[in-house]
């Protein structure tokens, strides 16, 4: 081993974190920025070997020769360096008091590098090693994350506090160790362990309001540098893991500034990347299931921002499954905000209907997405306004060839058959129901066409998905008959498990086929009314059939809306039944 190679030894620093096999996870190893958080101290170690180096280089006197002597000391020194590594102490083991002296000198070195850098702001050289000294120990403290159950103590010692305070620190570097550490403690597995650790350590980031420092903190980080993109792909995390173990804080994260951030990030004019993925993926968690940050975001123009950023894929499929997953995501955001009735009409006004519509035409990915949006935009008394202008911009002529004709192609998008074929028939199904005067009759006249061959095919399909519901119910039958045997009680939950069961296998699209059956025969067209009885009749079916699912569609209608609206809308369907 020649003195070049002796230079570039670095030991192994493990000892001075727990590793893995010693029960700390986490350390600065397998942080994205663990190389450079550590950069201080490389050096440090380096400078103490070169100075060893150096004092023996000096030893060995002007002319170095390959000598046994020369070779001997070689031996000696590295035996040295190798025996000084060995004599670091091994890591301590993990329990509460060591996590309470790591916790105490994490707050002196905070205290202390605040105070450095008040008293010297414009001499860097001054603070830059309590710096280090406070990187080192946050990169520490990522062995608590092993410890759910102490997560008590970061709160009761007001480190929490402390941490969050460290994301406004003048250095990124600092910030973003923090958020690394952050994201790490607040890892959903590690989250469900302790329950009890878990509940204190959230309360303590949300009252210390940490959705807010967070935004803070990406808006003033540049993406171009890795490191700060990374910082960035980690507070997304952070956010997700704490909306996934409390789905209750979306409202108050998206009014933090979130929304507006996530808004931004995804508008800009940067190229695809992990970040623009990962914030069309917060931003559909944030609007599940959720009004309030449905209207925060229609009330910011973030349809408008959803439709521009879709209609790229308009004539052009996503390069990546990554850009194809983005897609998806930011599909499922815009129908998550047409759940509100508010944001129908921004849609309108944003003319989505029209980027919907030339998207079927195209024939691209975004296709079987674009259909799913329709139909949110159309369904319920709400969607009226949508379902005249889709007449109006020649949509029936768009989607009556795909109810004519399931696409082959379906496959690459992972949509199935019945997906394709509920979401047209609901589309349908929503304009026999809003569509007035004109509008209406010109819907109707499609069903004459060619024969009435739109009514050959809504009978074929309602036949295939009878058939469907014919077996689920025999299998249903079977299991219900096998738990009075075993005499299990079949309660109302097993009961709505049941029916779920049944829809899931068709019955809701079975319901939304009867409908339009019984929808065209009461249209006052008598031929319509004639072709359906017919079909009826020669392929064994039955009006009875027909009229008991669609008492089962009456009754089960208009959830979540007004009683005056589901006793209406009944009433409208058993006055359709009785002249069908």
């Amino acid at each position: 081993m020649d003195v070049g190679e002796l230079l570039n030894y670095q030991p192994d620093r493990g000892a001075k974190r727990p590793r893995e096999e010693d029960g700390g996870s986490a350390g600065g190893d397998e942080d994205s920025r663990g190389g450079k958080q550590q950069k201080g101290m490389g050096a440090r170690e380096m400078a103490r070997y070169r100075e060893a180096a150096t004092a023996a280089g000096m030893e060995f006197g002007g002319e170095m020769r390959e000598t046994e002597e020369l070779t001997g000391d070689k031996k000696k020194i590295l035996e040295k360096l190798m025996d000084q590594d060995e004599e670091e102490p091994e890591a301590e083991p993990v329990d509460e008091s060591s996590v309470k002296k790591m916790i105490l000198t994490f707050e002196k070195r905070s205290y202390k590098n605040q105070e450095l850098r008040i008293k010297f702001p414009d001499n860097p050289e001054k603070f830059m090693e309590s710096e280090l000294d406070l990187n080192d120990i946050i990169q520490e403290m990522h062995v608590i994350a092993t410890m759910p159950d102490l997560y008590h103590l970061l709160v009761e010692l007001n480190s929490v506090h402390s941490l969050l305070g460290l994301l406004s620190h003048e250095n990124t570097d600092v910030a973003i160790a923090v958020v690394d550490l952050l994201q790490e403690l607040t890892d959903i597995d590690t989250l469900h362990e302790s329950e009890e650790g878990a509940e204190v350590l959230i309360d303590a980031l949300l009252e210390g309001q940490v959705v807010a420092l967070l935004v803070q903190n990406m808006d003033r980080l540049d993406e171009q540098v890795k490191e700060e993109a990374d910082g960035i792909f980690n507070t997304l995390a952070i956010i997700e893991n704490m909306a996934e173990f409390r789905p209750g804080l979306c409202t108050e994260a998206a009014q933090q500034g979130l929304m507006q951030w996530l808004l931004k990030r995804i508008k800009a004019k940067m190229p695809f990347d992990a970040n623009k993925l990962y914030c069309s993926e917060i931003l559909a968690i944030l609007l599940q299931n959720n009004d309030n940050t449905r209207e925060l975001l229609g009330e910011m123009d973030g349809i408008d921002v959803l439709l521009q950023q879709l209609s790229v894929f308009k004539r052009h499929n996503p390069s990546t499954a990554e850009e194809q997953e983005m897609m998806e995501n930011l599909f499922d955001a815009l129908c998550s905000c047409l759940m509100l009735p508010a944001n129908r009409d921004r849609f309108l006004r944003g003319e989505g209907l029209q980027l919907m519509n030339l998207m079927l035409r195209e024939k691209k990915m975004s296709r079987t997405s674009a259909l799913k949006v329709l139909d949110y935009g159309m369904i319920g008394p709400e969607g009226t306004d949508n379902c005249h202008k889709f007449v109006d911009i020649l949509g029936l002529r768009t989607i009556f060839p795909l109810f004519m004709k399931t696409p082959k192609k379906m496959k690459k998008t992972g949509t199935s058959e019945k997906e394709h074929e509920e979401h047209v028939c609901s589309i349908i199904a929503s304009m026999l129901r809003n569509l007035k005067s004109q509008q209406r009759s010109r819907l109707l006249t499609k069903f004459t066409e060619n024969d009435c061959e739109k009514v050959d095919r809504l009978m074929e399909l309602h036949f295939k998905y009878l058939e469907a519901v014919q077996q689920a119910d025999k299998r249903i039958e079977g299991e219900k008959h096998e738990m009075v045997r075993r005499g299990e009680i079949l309660d109302d939950s097993m009961e709505d498990e049941f029916y779920l069961r049944r829809l899931d296998a068709g019955l809701f699209v079975l319901q939304l086929i009867c409908y339009i059956m019984v929808e065209i025969s009461n249209s006052g067209i008598s031929q319509l009314q004639q072709r359906v009885h017919q079909i009826l009749n020669l392929r064994g079916g039955s009006v009875k059939v027909v009229r008991h699912i669609m008492r089962e569609y009456a009754e089960s209608i208009g959830d979540g809306k007004s009683d005056e609206f589901k006793e209406a809308e009944r009433k409208r369907i058993m006055d359709l039944l009785d002249n069908f």
